[in-house]
């Protein structure tokens, strides 16, 4: 028989408080979300008004006795009363009410990110906090795939993250939901999510591993013969392969979301100047009414009733700081690419220069983790068109003139390569990649094959026609 005995250990784990984590989720929310929030605060906690709507008060109040009764506070927010009423009678503040109550004021109507997502997973994974903060910075250089903007090596590098780290953060992520997220490219998120169904010994993680090459060729025999089956073995395993996703994150895709809203405005001013602003100035301007302030300084409240507006009051007030923290620090990052980005702004894509959110929040005084928080799922409305803020924050390379070029321009080159091709003799990676050499970059065909994945553009011997 196996014995049953108790332990004790120590261990440290991080744990965040519900306001912290509020006001983490508000620093994450795009301005549609955030005007959600707002409602939703607005609707739940009877303390809040809108400054710009609110009708003020009659400075007498309600009589006395009715303003000090918990029943009389409970009236004042038009959702609680449908719920306090039972069998005719006022229902008394239970704990089944306040849970009722914090359901509906954490209840957010929009669609999560893939960020959002990942980030859920990562708050409940208890590691050693070296391994949490080496996986932020994972979450934060993921693109809208789930894959890595740039190898991990050189993540590791540019953050300063030791590669044990670095290592036991990376394969943390990629037990994540969605399966495939944290890979470098679609053949190891293929491979992890093979791994995932049926581990490492299976026909089709063989394929994908060895011969993923001949099974886009569809030379099926010759693999068969390599891995010592048979043919028809190896088409139900293509079958199966090919109901894997080589996008994980595009359910998160927020460019599927068809009502996008930039959260800010960069334009170009009469000098020519560039400047930014916010979208959410229109957002509703929260306030603690006065008279619920001056209410608990007043004799005869009841202690239930005090209790009450005490909790509403440091709730709206939390919110109110969570909400212009978040305006001020979206918009100081704007203020940086504007000095970084300037000539993406004024000449092109070709122009983004590389930029990592280190940088940025060097400059700012804050952790990197905060601006990869601050910039997920928000856009800018610039004067090359919606961008997504975080594709300003990417990697690059340096050409023979010692002009910085993003891995978004090398990708847009790449793309000129391809349009201007001869349809009948297509640029195979390696012509590409010399093609990209007399422009004076320099990239190694693996990833000029990584590039042009990303771009959906197929291989070469795919793209032939006559």
């Amino acid at each position: 028989m196996s014995e049953v005995s108790l332990h004790q250990s120590l261990s440290q784990s991080q744990t965040l408080a519900p306001q912290m984590r509020k006001s983490l989720e508000i620093l994450q929310a795009s301005t549609l979300e955030l005007t959600q929030i707002i409602t939703q605060a607005l609707e739940t906690n009877p303390v809040l008004e809108d400054a710009t709507e609110s009708i003020s008060l009659d400075a007498e109040g309600p009589e006395n006795d009715e303003a000090d009764s918990l029943e009389y506070l409970n009236e004042t927010d038009d959702d609680w009363r449908d719920s306090r009423i039972l069998e005719g009678r006022v229902a008394q503040w239970t704990g089944e009410d306040e849970e009722r109550r914090q359901h509906l004021y954490e209840s957010i109507v929009a669609p999560v990110t893939l960020q959002q997502h990942l980030q859920q997973q990562l708050d409940l994974s208890m590691v050693d906090p070296a391994v949490r903060e080496a996986a932020q910075a994972i979450l934060g250089n993921l693109d809208e795939r789930g894959f890595l903007d740039l190898p991990a090596k050189d993540l590791g590098i540019r953050l300063g993250i030791k590669p044990a780290y670095l290592k036991a953060a990376l394969r943390l992520v990629q037990t994540f939901d969605p399966a495939g997220v944290g890979a470098a490219n679609i053949t190891e998120s293929l491979l992890l999510q093979l791994e995932r169904k049926g581990g490492t010994e299976t026909i089709e993680y063989k394929v994908v591993r060895d011969h993923l090459e001949d099974l886009a060729r569809k030379r099926h025999p010759q693999i068969a013969k390599a891995l010592g089956t048979s043919i028809e073995r190896i088409t139900e395993a293509a079958s199966r392969i090919g109901r894997l996703t080589p996008n994980p994150g595009g359910d998160f895709n927020p460019s599927g979301n068809p009502y996008i809203q930039p959260d800010v405005i960069i334009e170009r001013d009469e000098d020519g100047s560039l400047s930014a602003r916010l979208t959410g100035e229109n957002l509703p301007d929260l306030r603690i009414n006065d008279f619920y302030k001056d209410m608990l300084g007043k004799d005869g409240v009841n202690a239930k009733a005090r209790q009450f507006l005490r909790d509403q009051i440091r709730d709206g007030r939390s919110l109110i700081r969570s909400i212009s923290l978040r305006q001020e620090t979206i918009l100081a990052i704007a203020h940086k690419l504007i000095a970084h980005q300037a000539d993406f702004f004024n000449k092109g894509p070709r122009h983004l220069r590389p930029l990592t959110m280190n940088e940025i929040a060097d400059e700012l005084g804050m952790h990197a983790t905060t601006v990869s928080r601050a910039v997920a799922g928000k856009y800018l409305q610039t004067p090359q068109g919606l961008m997504e803020m975080r594709s300003f924050f990417a990697t690059g390379y340096q050409t023979r003139d010692g002009e910085e070029v993003s891995n978004t321009g090398v990708r847009e080159a790449i793309q000129q390569l391809v349009a201007a091709e001869n349809p009948a003799k297509p640029l195979s990676d390696e012509a590409l990649m010399k093609a990209l050499a007399k422009q004076g970059i320099k990239v190694a065909r693996r990833t000029v094959a990584k590039y042009r994945e990303q771009l959906n553009i197929l291989p070469s011997h795919l793209r032939k026609s006559f």
